[in-house]
């Protein structure tokens, strides 16, 4: 059997054609794609490259889908369960994973990156990196789980809590992301955004209004925005290092002694783990946080050039793609 997908073969391009459907090994599960979403590390991905790229390769690490075919030694799941699939696949056993930061296993094969992803019909992941969908929630509402779930890992790693401000650079689908979760958490969160079509979707967080945050995470990939967060840091406060950026534009000259004298951290954070996963679902499906109105563009996956030129462009905020 073959499926339509997305296939990079060479930085700067991609090509949409037809590959045999891989059949799932003992451990694994065979998913029919329903939906997955387009960010912009697909964009940096098909575009100039990823440090974790490994060519050919089938892009996409938000999907949720189907199960359609189970290996031998799969229990707990059956054809037709709707289910989220987490993009990493760990090993287990490295100081990493057992510090439960599996997403910086020195093993790690990611989906999209290392493994094929979900733009495709189908996709074929280990078992163990699945997680149900609960009951009720839609695929659309359900493939927010992976963008959310690295937010979640930010705002855990920043300790975000009750009262603390936080400045966040960037009103995107992330920054507006991180923007309701603090929410959620009971913290005040302040968007950085020139943008005012994207500022009014974060739930009436319309600019910054203090001059030092507890806690300042940038979500755009700018220079200038973390060099900005920087100089806001208030005495004790944490800078998340969120988006990445360009090689060239990632080194910075930090002062020490600033560090020192208001004991300021700086922590770096990437992707998420499985429990952010669950996490996220749940948050989701429980309506803590709303992700629905976020998406501005539903499109087939043969459209993939059009859609990423809105991603490029930030013409939209999320944006879905349909494999049929």
């Amino acid at each position: 059997m073959e499926m339509n997908c997305v296939m990079v073969r060479e930085i700067g391009s991609f090509e949409l054609t037809k590959v045999p459907v891989r059949r799932p090994l003992d451990d694994e599960l065979l998913i029919k794609v329903e939906v997955t979403g387009l960010c912009r590390t697909d964009l940096k991905l098909i575009r100039t490259g990823h440090r974790d790229l490994v060519l050919p390769r089938i892009p996409g690490e938000e999907v949720v889908g189907l199960v359609c075919e189970k290996g031998i030694n799969v229990n707990g799941f059956k054809e037709g369960d709707r289910v989220y699939v987490y993009p990493g696949q760990w090993c287990g056993n490295c100081h990493a994973c057992l510090c439960g930061a599996e997403n910086l296993c020195q093993e790690m094969r990611i989906m999209g990156f290392h493994r094929d992803g979900g733009f495709a019909e189908y996709v074929t992941i280990p078992a163990r990196s699945v997680i149900p969908v609960p009951q009720g929630l839609s695929p659309e509402k359900a493939v927010f789980a992976e963008p959310l779930s690295c937010c979640l890992n930010a705002l855990e790693l920043a300790h975000a809590c009750r009262g603390k401000t936080i400045g966040i650079w960037g009103a995107g689908p992330a920054g507006t992301l991180l923007s309701r979760a603090a929410r959620a958490m009971g913290a005040v969160p302040l968007s950085i955004e020139p943008d005012n079509r994207r500022r009014k979707l974060i739930n009436g967080v319309a600019s910054c209004s203090v001059s030092r945050f507890d806690i300042c995470i940038v979500a755009v990939g700018a220079r200038q925005a973390y060099e900005d967060a920087l100089s806001m840091l208030a005495p004790r406060g944490r800078l998340v290092v969120f988006s990445g950026l360009l090689p060239g534009d990632d080194q910075f000259s930090v002062s020490f002694n600033q560090l020192h004298y208001f004991e300021q951290t700086i922590v770096g954070a990437y992707g998420c783990c499985y429990r952010h996963g669950i996490q996220a679902l749940d948050t989701i499906a429980g309506g803590m946080i709303n992700v629905e109105d976020l998406i501005s563009h539903r499109m087939p996956l043969d459209r993939l050039e059009g859609a990423l030129a809105i991603v490029e462009n930030r013409q939209g905020m999320k944006l879905l793609l349909y494999p049929s």
